[in-house]
């Protein structure tokens, strides 16, 4: 069967940034060479025949625009080898502000990338430096004038609030200086502390804390408003989209549909399973260069898994999870797999029932982990 997304990761950064639990790596040349061929390995491996159609394709890091000017061309080189990239439809990098220089962004677009997803976090150059980013400000405005130059159009930035000593008067102008771009998509992130990170360790020695959870809360309410004053529809919990520009790739993973997960640590969800990669370089590239399978676990995914999972990621869209789609695919109701969960959570308000969908109220996308929990089922 043809699998509709592929997702590639490339794990080099220039920097390590204070908050990111992604599998990265500071950039080496010469690892970033042997990355490249594991790489090419462990995609032959799932496509070894005819070129793989995919809807959507996403490379994502760490940082790809890290690979020097060679090793990137090599890259897109390997992605069209395995992949038909006239049929897909939407085809992203991401990318650092300040990484793209004009011979990147030509490659970019001469191998068929059409949509760049910038890691920009915050228009404030002091907290910039504060979150390990190496860009500033200056970049972003470079970068985004030399993509629109060369055609690369379909931008999207990504966003962190309840940053450590930011308050709300900065976040508003950093929305507001990003909605200047009138670009046709947004997200934007509260930020986690996370485990293996410099804040986690700050925050564990008492030197970090975020901003209270009332003004969290009041940074998202401000952000939603500033979207839809913009013209942009929140269609999922956390991204934001002119009609027509939503996230196709992101879609992928909310519809939970099935994709590939290609590079170290990188996750793919395929009939019955999920596979997670192993994340330590060198061990990622002697198993993909021994026999292209460099799975660190593989979990069967059971129907009561797959019904969980339809509600966590469903729920995280503005529309919800269709009452229709989900009978359709597993034979049986919604509410009657759902019945203890679906009345207690409308009773609470949280939920609704809204044109044949079950989606989050406002209450429920402030406690939304709370309502994914009522979705459990019993063994």
């Amino acid at each position: 069967m043809q699998i509709p997304s592929v997702y590639i990761h490339i794990p080099f950064c220039q920097q390590i940034c204070h908050y990111c639990d992604f599998t990265k790596f500071f950039y080496n040349d010469r690892l970033a060479d042997d990355y490249l061929e594991a790489l090419r390995e462990e995609i032959h491996h799932y496509i070894p025949g005819n070129k793989a159609k995919p809807r959507t394709i996403f490379v994502g890091g760490g940082t790809p625009t890290a690979l020097n000017h060679g090793q990137l061309e090599k890259l897109l080189q390997i992605i069209s080898q395995y992949h038909d990239i006239a049929a897909c439809a939407e085809y992203t990098f991401e990318a650092n502000p300040g990484d793209l220089d004009l011979e990147k962004v030509k490659l970019l677009k001469y191998y068929g990338v059409n949509r760049i997803s910038l890691g920009v976090q915050v228009f404030d150059d002091n907290m910039l430096e504060k979150i390990g980013r190496l860009h500033r400000v200056k970049d972003v405005y470079t970068n985004i004038d030399r993509l629109i130059g060369e055609g690369l159009t379909n931008i999207s930035i990504d966003l962190i609030y309840a940053l450590p000593g930011q308050t709300l008067t900065q976040f508003e102008n950093t929305v507001d200086e990003a909605l200047a771009f009138d670009l046709p998509h947004y997200s934007s992130y509260s930020l986690q502390i996370e485990k293996k990170t410099v804040f986690y360790q700050r925050y564990k020695q008492g030197k970090l804390a975020k901003p209270p959870e009332e003004t969290e809360a009041r940074m998202y309410e401000l952000l939603q408003d500033k979207m839809e004053g913009a013209g942009l529809k929140q269609y999922e919990i956390s991204n934001f989209a002119k009609p027509g520009f939503e996230s196709q790739h992101n879609l992928t993973y909310w519809n939970n549909d099935y994709y590939y997960g290609f590079g170290a640590g990188a996750h793919g969800y395929l009939p019955g399973r999920r596979i997670i990669n192993l994340r330590p370089l060198p061990a990622y590239l002697k198993q993909a260069n021994q026999d292209g399978y460099p799975v660190l676990h593989e979990e069967v995914v059971g129907r009561k898994e797959q019904m969980e999972e339809e509600m966590f990621l469903g729920l995280r869209k503005a529309e919800g999870v269709s009452i229709d789609r989900f009978k359709e695919k597993f034979g049986d109701p919604l509410e009657s797999v759902f019945s203890q969960a679906i009345p207690h959570l409308k009773e609470r308000a949280l939920i609704e029932e809204r044109n044949r969908h079950i989606l989050l109220t406002d209450k429920g996308r402030m406690l939304g982990n709370e309502v994914f929990q009522e979705f459990l089922l019993e063994t």
